[in-house]
């Protein structure tokens, strides 16, 4: 939990100085309605994009650690 929370709050400070990940939400598998004044964004490619690297990340930290 405190080496997700360091990587958390570097994640930020990178956000905050500029770092942008001009590619996070805009895969050729999301969702973008525009109808008017109305518009509806659903990032579903994104969102499996970030699910797998999530839990592949998940099973390498688990992996690691579970080698006492």
């Amino acid at each position: 939990m405190i080496i997700a929370g360091i990587c958390l709050i570097l994640l930020g400070f990178l956000l905050k100085l500029g770092l942008r990940f001009k590619w996070l939400g805009k895969l050729p598998g999301d969702i973008v309605i525009h109808k008017g004044n109305f518009a509806f964004y659903f990032p579903l490619a994104t969102s499996l994009l970030l699910s797998l690297l999530l839990s592949l990340l998940l099973f390498l930290v688990i992996r690691i650690i579970g080698k006492d």
